[in-house]
């Protein structure tokens, strides 16, 4: 019974730094670029798209097209650099039970 005492110690140490690692992931926020920087955007730890900025120079209207395609490349950028943070913390809040392929835990 000392064994699934301790099994259930390490479950609970396991939870609080998943809660912690959620609630890290609820205040970051994420950057993406597109265009060199002619188009960016802030996607929050929740995947909510913040703001959006786009260069001067872009507004011309002929470049109606071009403006969006590099707002979904900077979106693209931001959600995969958003996948990576969340991946990371995950993986550290899991500790040693990372990768063991846990029904409901992705990292």
């Amino acid at each position: 019974m000392k064994d699934i005492g301790s099994l259930m110690k390490q479950a609970q140490v396991m939870q609080a730094k998943l809660q912690e690692a959620q609630a890290k992931l609820a205040q970051l926020e994420v950057e993406g670029l597109a265009g060199a920087g002619l188009v960016s955007l802030v996607l929050t730890g929740a995947g909510v798209l913040k703001s959006v900025k786009v260069r001067e120079s872009l507004l011309d209207p002929e470049e109606g097209e071009l403006i969006g395609d590099l707002v979904v490349a900077a979106h693209a950028d931001a959600k995969a650099k958003l996948d990576a943070a969340q991946a990371e913390l995950m993986k550290a809040a899991a500790g040693p039970l990372a990768g063991l392929g846990l029904p409901g835990l992705k990292f």
